[in-house]
């Protein structure tokens, strides 16, 4: 076979992403940490506890390790409840460890992009009703106005707000992210106060700095029919438009969809830079009347795909495609803040990798605007309610002793960085079983 090698544009971005409360360790005055004490929240029982220890200092071997790797980008987010640890202090101790950490990444040539929230909240905001108060937006931007303006020396790309439909749904209609309801008004209400947040972070990030970039990070799941049935069609029209659209249109059009109700919130028109694109994986949808709380569709993945070790991810790299052709519709960059797979043994996660690389070139090669690619994640973390029952890093993490280990997808994609591309030889002599679809003869 010829030898082949498939090239991203210069300056492209190859990073990986984190977030706070997964990898900092005892963020004990958030939510989250809260709902880690309750028996039954997090499976197996288990505990963020020290996570990885980057509050302690371990930030700066791991970003260490991702630059000697190629990388040149970092995703990472602030902890609100570190910097407003009650509603009338700021702690400008944990500002100042945030800005070190910033320091740092410019050090080892990494463009930090930061994000404002990532499901996280302080137990604070939680206790004067979280994300259903109507005043928790403009906390909100008080938060954000302080963070900003103590780290914009030192960042040009902010996220507002990590994959806001997540957070809705998971905390307010599936009950497993605190504060555990499940009421589709409640849902509703909260993707409101949701958009509305952003759309004030927006005007403040510009306000502080105007050439900076804002945008959302948006979870997108390709959701298909289970069958030709119409009430199938119906459903995962229905859930798609709901899931994947509500919140990029809001930001465009200043519109928000929610069935057959729309809310006019005109001052988040106008408000991404940039779209963030995160994605996993495929769902199919099969319409069933007992499936209230999820709008009457009952969601699998599709039959026959390749499955991570806990079925959580289905490997399905042409939805990855089919996201970056949704994201054109917003006229706006996009930049894949997320992609990657659960996979202790890193058995899958090559395979994975190469797939999704090669869908994302597709999209470049037809020149849409995908200007970088953030890996989920740099090390193993704390995965919500899910624990440390998946493994997401690239590096490992024995969590008794804080060694991180290394796995053959850290070089992976320490080639796949430094080549600014991928090649025929990687994939031969990191997952070879898949040679001959990447590059056919």
């Amino acid at each position: 076979m010829a030898q082949a090698t498939i090239r991203f544009p210069r300056g492209f971005l190859w990073g990986t992403a984190t977030a706070a409360h997964q990898v900092e360790g005892n963020n004990t005055n958030n939510n989250w940490w809260a709902w880690e004490q309750q028996e039954g929240r997090i499976l197996q029982g288990h505990k963020s506890g020290l996570a990885c220890d980057w509050w302690g200092g371990r930030w700066k071997e791991d970003l260490d390790r991702a630059a000697e790797a190629g990388q040149n980008a970092h995703r990472f987010s602030i902890e609100w409840s570190r910097i407003q640890p009650t509603p009338d202090q700021w702690d400008e101790t944990a500002l100042e460890r945030y800005r070190s950490i910033l320091r740092g990444m410019h050090e080892r040539g990494l463009m930090p992009m930061v994000t404002l929230h990532h499901f996280s909240n302080p137990i604070w905001l939680e206790e004067q009703g979280g994300w259903e108060n109507d005043d928790t937006p403009a906390k909100f931007a008080a938060f954000v106005r302080k963070a900003v303006d103590a780290l914009k020396e030192y960042v040009s790309h902010w996220v507002t707000i990590n994959e806001p439909n997540v957070y809705a749904y998971a905390a307010f209609n599936e009950g497993v992210f605190p504060p555990g309801k499940r009421n589709i008004g409640s849902t509703f209400h909260v993707m409101l106060n949701l958009v509305r947040a952003h759309a004030m972070a927006y005007k403040i990030i510009h306000e502080i700095q105007p050439e900076s970039r804002v945008g959302l990070a948006m979870n997108y799941l390709s959701i298909f029919p289970a069958t030709a049935s119409p009430l199938d069609r119906f459903v995962a029209g229905v859930q798609s438009t709901i899931y994947n659209d509500l919140f990029p249109r809001a930001a465009r059009d200043g519109k928000v969809n929610f069935m057959y109700r729309t809310v006019r919130i005109p001052e988040a028109a106008h408000t991404q830079d940039f779209l963030g694109i995160n994605y996993y994986s495929r769902n199919v949808a099969s319409f069933d009347l007992r499936a209230v709380s999820t709008l009457f569709g009952r969601m699998k993945h599709p039959e026959g795909v390749e499955e991570s070790a806990t079925g959580f991810i289905a490997n399905v790299p042409e939805g990855f495609y089919e996201a970056m052709k949704w994201g054109l519709q917003f006229n706006v960059p996009m930049i894949v803040t997320e992609n990657g797979v659960e996979d202790h043994e890193d058995k899958m996660r090559p395979r994975y990798i190469v797939q999704h690389i090669q869908q994302m070139w597709r999209a470049v090669n037809f020149n849409w605007p995908v200007k970088g690619y953030f890996h989920w994640s740099l090390v193993d973390n704390f995965e919500w309610e899910r624990g440390w029952t998946q493994r997401f890093g690239l590096w490992g993490l024995d969590i008794e002793t804080q060694a991180r280990i290394r796995r053959n997808s850290v070089d992976l994609y320490a080639d796949i960085c430094k080549e600014n591309g991928l090649s025929s030889a990687m994939v031969e002599k990191y997952c070879p079983e898949i040679l001959a679809r990447i590059f056919p003869d």
